[in-house]
């Protein structure tokens, strides 16, 4: 498992990831990211929806009810081009840390 310490910053970009070709609700982007990640992380609830509060709050995604047959509705979330040019931004920071981290990781031991 990896720490939640260590992906901490790069949770954003999962969650906006998984809303870049249709919107989502939280347990389906929870599935995924425990799916993707082939089980080594799995996002907290109290992660993902604080995540999901801090995204809208700032424009990066929009909320909205799902009408469902169960009678149950789900909240659901859409990025927006704001949240689009923030993914952007955040991919070039994580390709930036994995150069200049890499660079004091030893190949061997």
């Amino acid at each position: 498992m990896i720490s939640s310490d260590v992906i901490r910053g790069y949770t954003d970009i999962m969650i906006l990831f998984l809303l870049l070709d249709q919107p989502s609700y939280g347990y389906e982007i929870s599935k995924q990211i425990r799916s993707r990640s082939e089980e080594k992380y799995v996002m907290k609830e109290t992660t993902l929806y604080s995540a999901f509060s801090r995204l809208e709050k700032n424009g990066c995604i929009t909320s909205f009810y799902g009408s469902e047959t169960n009678g149950k509705r789900r909240t659901y979330y859409q990025i927006t081009p704001k949240g689009q040019e923030y993914y952007r931004e955040k991919c070039e920071e994580w390709r930036m840390t994995m150069e200049v981290v890499g660079r004091f990781v030893k190949d061997s031991p």
